[in-house]
Order: C-alpha cells, then structure tokens, then sequence
C-alpha cells in the first residue's frame, strides 16, 4: 500500500484521474459531494476507480451525519452527533441510538463498495464553529460512551472507524481549512479537556486523523506534522497501533509545514501512514511525483493500511433494504426527526 490519497473532480474519471490512479504512489481516494449524483453513478464510479488503480486502493469519504454528509438522495439522512444525547430521553436510548446510527451509516457506505467514512468526530463541541455539533456533547466524560457505541455500530458493520481530530479541535476558534489555529492553552488543560476521548477510544479505533492545529505548550508543530504528538504521545503513551492519516494538505493549517512536498514529508516523516492531497490537483501531482522515490522505503510501512482497513463484502442496497435493522434503524430516524425538527437535521 502506498502513500497519498487523491481526490477526483467530478462524476466521471478523467484521464489526468486515470494516469493518477495508475502511479504506484497512490493508495487512496477520497470522495466528496461533487463526486455523487446518484446511486448508480456512484457504485459505477467506484469500479471505474478501482479498476483503473494499480495498487489495491482505500477509498474513503466524510459521510459523518449531520452537515457533513457527502450522498444525500437515496441515503439515509442521519442526524448530526450532538443531536443524539441532546434528544434522547435518557442514557439508554442514547446509546443504542448511537449504535444503530454508526450502524446505518457505515452499512449504506460500504454498500457503495467503499471501505471507510472517516468518523467519528470525537473533538469537544466547544469554541471551534468548524466543528460545532458534529460532535457528540460539550464535554469529554459525555462523548466517550456514546461514540464508543457508534464504533460499536460501525464494527458491527464491517467498517473500521477513524477517531479525529487528535489531539482534539474543539477547544480553538480558528477553522483549520481557511486559518492556521493555535491553541494556546496548557498541556493540563488540553490533557483535562480534549484528550480524555482519544485516551479512552484509542483501543476501539482504527485509524487516527490528527488536527492542522499548533498547541505551542506542547510542540511547536501541528499535531499531524509533529512526532512528538504523533510518536511519543499517541503511539507510545496511548498505544495506538492503528494508521495514522493526515488531515488534508490542501488545508491552510497545514501550510506552515511549507511547499506541498515538504507536507507530504513532514507528516510521513512524523508518522502519518498516509497523506491526504485534496482540491489542489497540480499539488496532488507534485507531492506523488515527490515521493516515488521514497516509495521502496514506504512500502512496507504503508502495506497496513490496505491489510488494516479494506473492507469486508458488504450488503447491497436492495439486499439492505430488505433488513430488518436497517427497517429498525429508519423507525429510530423517524423518532429522531420528530424530536429533532428538520431545521436542526439539516444543519
């Protein structure tokens, strides 16, 4: 498995997308709302990329809930995260709301024969409006049992889960896509209030994106370029032994790291397993042409994430349709939008 995933402009492959897909550096492909008109464009895209693709690919998407869903028609609308605690009637139903919306989530997703949404979300939803509810509460101690039953969810169908942001975004106002956030405050705080679901879920979780963010107690680099973060306190404190994905490098967070190659190089370098390259295509192919020479050291570091994260044989939509949780599962969708209102699902 190889190092950078890519985006893809529209539909269809292009040529320049097919010439990408067939260079050894590209392991990945990320899909976006332009990337989907329907279902059947979407599934026939997917073949169409995965057979141009020299490597085995991971193709993933943000199909988190809420405002960040990517397939609309055709999909179940599932609800941002915070809406979850905030109108269940109590813990319980909470709990197996999260469960069974992880569950709907990853099972329409890998329907569509691709491997991985890259959720849950398991920042604070406290200062930072980038986040804002795709956060499951305000507060750590809330977070922690209801996304690790949406984990649950996801597992249970077949989809591996993907924590972010670490060391958490919540807590800082900046949005990392169009400004450079820093987090000015103490390890304590940070370690008090935004790592405790990090600590906790690390065991439970896949893979790790961490933030474009600068917490300048602790490092003077971004969490996804800094070893320290990545090295001795997520793998070697936490004990995380799943992959390590960069945040996008297209991102304006990440622009400290310097030209779009010495991202690339910084945030292998620190120990991302692969780099995200979207919305910058010319970027995408400098970073590629960059790293082919390093490829025979990478390799082997990278073939985990196929082996880790590939998916396994999932349902159809029509099979889908047909089964009896996925029924349970829009009866608790219905139940939701009556407490929710259709303003706060669309938000």
């Amino acid at each position: 498995m190889t190092a950078v995933m890519i985006d893809l402009t529209g539909h269809e492959l292009t040529a320049e997308e097919r010439e990408l897909l067939a260079h050894p550096a590209v392991g990945g492909v990320i899909l976006f709302s332009r990337n989907f008109h329907d279902i059947e464009q979407l599934v026939e895209l997917v073949r169409q990329t995965r057979a141009a693709a020299r490597n085995p690919l991971i193709i993933a998407v943000d199909h988190e809930g809420g405002r960040v869903q990517r397939f609309k028609d055709g999909f179940s609308k599932i609800p941002a995260m915070a809406d979850i605690l905030v109108k269940a009637s109590n813990d319980e139903q909470a709990l197996h709301w999260a469960q069974e919306m992880g569950w709907l989530m990853a099972t329409e997703v890998l329907a569509m024969d691709i491997d991985i949404s890259f959720a849950p979300v398991l920042d604070i939803n406290g200062i930072s409006e980038v986040i804002g509810n795709r956060a499951f509460a305000t507060e750590a101690k809330q977070i922690i049992p209801v996304a690790r039953a949406f984990i649950r969810g996801m597992h249970q169908a077949g989809m591996k889960a993907t924590g972010k942001h670490f060391p958490g975004h919540g807590s800082v106002r900046a949005d990392s896509h169009i400004e450079i956030p820093i987090d000015e405050r103490s390890w304590n705080e940070i370690l008090e209030t935004d790592l405790p679901p990090f600590i906790e879920l690390a065991s439970s979780l896949d893979a790790m994106m961490p933030a474009h963010v600068i917490y300048p107690a602790v490092d003077d680099k971004p969490a996804g370029f800094s070893h320290y973060w990545l090295q001795d306190i997520l793998r070697a404190q936490l004990q995380f032994k799943g992959i390590i994905f960069s945040d996008d490098l297209g991102m304006a967070g990440a622009t400290v790291a310097g030209s779009m190659t010495d991202r690339a190089y910084a945030a292998l370098d620190a120990g991302c397993d692969m780099v995200l390259v979207c919305n910058d295509r010319a970027g995408a192919i400098e970073v590629i042409e960059a790293i082919e020479p390093r490829l025979a050291q990478l390799n082997k570091q990278q073939e985990r994430c196929y082996q880790q994260l590939a998916k396994p044989a999932g349902m159809t939509l029509s099979v889908l349709h047909n089964h009896p949780r996925w029924h349970a599962a829009q009866a608790i969708l219905a139940e939701m939008a009556s407490e929710i209102g259709s303003e706060s699902t669309d938000s």
